[in-house]
């Protein structure tokens, strides 16, 4: 099963995509918007991109990163705009959406809820078995979502949206 993890964002939205039955990764990157553009159109390339994601690699399954803020509610709101626009598209083509909180990828990708972004990062290397971390960091986040799913998904009876 193709897996697609999502770390959401309105300046760069992580992806990474991940065959289930082999852990093997497949692709990864991010989608970014120039902060000149209009919110609107950010949003825009946001959809068509992830639309586009999903033909191309046959998308099956997607995990996406709950959002977590503690001050910035500007960022907040922009941030949970552009999460909303990834749940349409995604949700347009396939009928499996997952999400999973920071605690929950931490926790299924290193044991321990409060781990540092280095652990995460090197646990995805390690599971993959990749040469190096990926980069950017929201690419390498996207992929921890992706193998979140692939590793509780077998546990969780049902935490589609």
């Amino acid at each position: 099963m193709i897996v697609l993890g999502l770390d959401p964002g309105y300046a760069i939205v992580g992806f990474g995509i991940v065959d289930s039955k082999s852990n093997k990764m497949i692709d990864y990157g991010i989608i970014s918007t120039p902060k000149e553009m209009p919110m609107s159109e950010r949003l825009l390339t946001i959809y068509k991109g992830i639309k586009e994601l999903i033909d191309n690699y046959k998308i099956e399954e997607v995990a996406i990163e709950e959002l977590f803020f503690n001050t910035n509610t500007t960022t907040a709101v922009a941030v949970a705009q552009a999460r909303g626009v990834l749940i349409l598209a995604c949700k347009q083509c396939i009928d499996k959406l997952y999400e999973y909180t920071p605690l929950q990828i931490k926790q299924a990708l290193t044991g321990v809820g409060r781990a540092e972004k280095k652990q995460v990062q090197y646990m995805v290397k390690s599971i993959l078995g990749l040469n190096t971390i990926p980069k950017p960091d929201d690419a390498a986040d996207a992929l921890a979502v992706a193998l979140c799913h692939i590793q509780t998904n077998s546990v969780l009876s049902d935490n589609s949206i």
